[in-house]
């Protein structure tokens, strides 16, 4: 051990010894640790607690020595260790209400969690702690909206952030409903035992009028778009309302709920333009169709067992070891639908690219997936997120490069005028 090292292990000694616990005064906690610990005596304790406490203390020595090498890594695991924490990566923050307890998180379940008591079970309702679900909704519309722009401008933001706002609300008025319509099997399955209708944090009455304040602002978005939209819109609730019914009756849920997830397709364009172009707008319809189809299936087979304990259907169950081969021909479906739409809206090479790296995502994402095991499928279904994002961005991009090429041809054209 280098001097440096033992003056920072005296030091420790001299802060652990003098705690109360030990009963120690400071002097003589430091000529206990200028000698090394060798005998340390707490006047008026038992041995045995005598004995339990020096074994802690000793466990941080050894600790605190090691911290002091120099280049040695995991100094707070091994303080961790040293002390009773959780092992690896199963440390957590500090639960202490105080303000050094309590550290700063932007996430969604932390927002949820700080947020006042009463109001928590409407939040985790809504599923605002896990707001996967609601880029799974938004992220249709933004293709919509990013398809509908002027060549070589940016997508309409008022609108983008219009859509944002409903779907929160109806991603939240959906779970309501689903929750209200499920909340008998529910019950039954570990995943979903504590959700708040389920775990009786809010009563069913309770939902129903909440669901009634979330329709209503969602109404007040709608209003906002043209007539056109505004009819559009209202068509969705019908799916809204019956889609978690599907469960019960088919093993094709996953298909209403991707009618159902994908209006925006549809809605998106129309609020930009008055009205919708099947040629880009069905296409474009159809690919987030069976883009759910993956990504729900793929969620799915989190709770297959409990489905068919219950007696509920999905497409895990009916695919079975089949899945990959059925998510596989989901994705070419998908991409030739989203190539159909490029060529229809006249999009450029970035688009193109973007389709090449969501081919190379879906490959790996079915490639590598795990059907039996539910953290697997987890993390593939909210992959999803940035599967979505690189189409918005391709068609972004895209619709930027149409500008390039324009001011090219205009170029070429005065050229040729000119001469």
């Amino acid at each position: 051990m280098t001097p440096f090292s033992q003056v920072r292990m005296r030091k420790a000694c001299v802060h652990a010894a003098s705690q109360p616990g030990l009963g120690l005064h400071p002097a003589d906690a430091t000529a206990h640790a200028r000698w090394g610990m060798t005998s340390i005596r707490a006047p008026g304790l038992p041995s045995a607690m005598l004995g339990s406490r020096v074994a802690g203390f000793a466990r941080g020595l050894r600790s605190v020595a090691l911290a002091s090498v120099p280049g040695w890594r995991g100094r707070s695991f091994a303080l961790a260790r040293a002390t009773g924490a959780p092992h690896g990566g199963d440390l957590q923050p500090s639960a202490c209400p105080g303000p050094r307890g309590r550290q700063l998180s932007l996430s969604a379940a932390a927002v949820v969690n700080s947020a006042p008591r009463p109001l928590q079970p409407y939040l985790r309702l809504m599923r605002l702690d896990k707001p996967i679900g609601t880029w799974l909704l938004y992220l249709p519309c933004t293709w919509s909206i990013g398809l509908a722009a002027e060549p070589g401008c940016f997508p309409d933001w008022y609108m983008l952030s219009l859509f944002g706002t409903g779907a929160i609300l109806m991603r939240g008025a959906g779970c309501t409903i689903n929750d209200m319509w499920d909340q008998d099997y529910d019950k039954k399955v570990t995943r979903t035992a504590s959700r708040p209708i389920a775990a009786g944090d809010i009563s069913t009455f309770q939902s129903f009028v909440f669901l009634g304040g979330q329709l209503t602002l969602a109404l007040g978005v709608l209003l906002c778009l043209n007539y056109y939209s505004i009819a559009l819109g209202a068509g969705s609730l019908l799916l809204v309302t019956t889609y978690p019914l599907m469960k019960r009756i088919t093993y094709w849920p996953q298909l209403a709920l991707g009618l159902t997830f994908n209006w925006g397709a549809l809605l998106g364009w129309s609020a930009i333009k008055g009205s919708c172009d099947p040629s880009v707008c069905l296409p474009l319809y159809f690919s987030g169709v069976m883009w759910t189809l993956i990504y729900d299936t793929i969620y799915a087979h989190q709770d297959k067992r409990d489905d068919v304990l219950i007696g509920l259907k999905s497409t895990a169950l009916r695919f079975g070891e089949n899945t990959k081969l059925w998510l596989s021909g989901f994705s070419v479906a998908m991409l030739g639908a989203l190539s159909l739409v490029g060529v229809n809206s006249g999009q450029t090479a970035p688009y193109y690219a973007a389709l090449g790296a969501v081919g190379a995502h879906l490959t790996h994402q079915i490639y590598t997936l795990d059907i039996h095991r539910p953290e697997d499928c987890w993390n593939k279904f909210i992959s999803n997120r940035t599967l979505g994002l690189i189409v918005f961005l391709g068609i972004v991009l895209g619709n930027l490069w149409k500008e390039k090429k324009t001011d090219k041809t205009k170029k070429s054209i005065e050229n040729k005028i000119e001469n």
